[in-house]
């Protein structure tokens, strides 16, 4: 090895070592819990090994709620997220009053607290002996009849916590998309308008191409940021998740380390390994047709 490679190798070196403890030892460690049948926390014992505890949780119906939740979530907030902050982004792209204006008000649900938020959700919803909520209320102006969102149907709670996640993560995804739009070259829209080209045409053919890297970007952390959801739900429902019925694999896993179902690990690192190859599958399928479709 050369010298100038071993100095490489040495400015890396802190980096790996932090990447191998708290990275691929405790990921190694995942894989070793999620195959020790019966395993026992307190002795720190088990009596076999095999695949019993992937199949105690692929048939609990817990799990396959939290999985079906997780899904439901991914599905309507990755694509709804990212197509609202493109459209807000153009907005403000073209503004040229306020504009920095607006993209403060934009950018606040991302620093504030998400449990704050949460609660601002949970009482604009929630129906209570008191009050109907605020949201009831706009309802009820139009004639329809008063919802419970946080306590009531199962589509209502669903609707909340889509709702409550997309808030949540599109301010992110409109700084990156504003950011990614100042900077496509004037000169490319210059020359579509000499040409007449329509401002549908321009979007189409220069800047989504143009940014299509931070859109790809975005999809990708959006659906892993998803998958890993379970904050938001906590916030609007309570830590008691399963008995509202809107628990996520996130929280599956928690619950069953220390929550009500405490005390076993190895069930938990097996909906844990479960999780990280669903998401490990999106994102190779992702990353294959992001090579179509992605200009660099």
């Amino acid at each position: 090895m050369k010298r100038y490679q071993m100095k490489a190798w040495l400015y890396l070196l802190p980096s790996l070592l932090f990447i191998a403890v708290f990275m691929i030892y405790p990921l190694i460690d995942v894989f070793i819990y999620s195959v020790e049948e019966g395993y026992n926390f307190a002795s720190q014992t088990y009596f076999g090994t095999g695949m019993y505890n992937y199949s105690y949780v692929l048939h609990d119906p817990y799990f396959l709620q939290a999985l079906k939740n997780t899904f439901i979530l991914v599905i309507i907030t990755v694509p709804v997220s990212t197509g609202l902050a493109l459209l807000i982004s153009l907005g403000l792209s073209s503004m040229r009053f306020l504009k920095e204006l607006f993209q403060t008000i934009y950018f606040l649900p991302y620093v504030t607290n998400t449990l704050a938020v949460g609660l601002v959700f949970m009482i604009l919803f929630q129906k209570t002996e008191y009050t109907d909520g605020l949201i009831n209320l706009v309802i009820s102006w139009f004639g329809g009849s008063p919802v419970d969102f946080i306590n009531g149907p199962y589509w209502a709670k669903m609707f909340v916590l889509c709702f409550y996640t997309v808030w949540v993560v599109l301010p992110f995804k409109i700084l990156i998309l504003t950011s990614a739009l100042a900077s496509v070259n004037e000169d490319y829209y210059r020359a579509a308008r000499v040409d007449g080209t329509s401002g549908f045409r321009i979007f189409v053919r220069i800047t989504l191409p143009m940014i299509s890297p931070m859109v790809f970007y975005l999809i990708i952390t959006g659906f892993i940021g998803a998958f890993k959801a379970y904050s938001d739900a906590v916030a609007l429902f309570g830590t008691d998740l399963n008995a509202s019925g809107m628990n996520t694999i996130v929280g599956y896993i928690y619950d069953m380390l220390y929550g009500n179902s405490g005390g076993y690990p190895s069930y938990a690192s097996s909906a844990a390994v479960i999780l990280f190859a669903i998401v490990l599958t999106i994102t190779c399928i992702n990353l294959m047709a992001g090579r179509k479709h992605v200009h660099y």
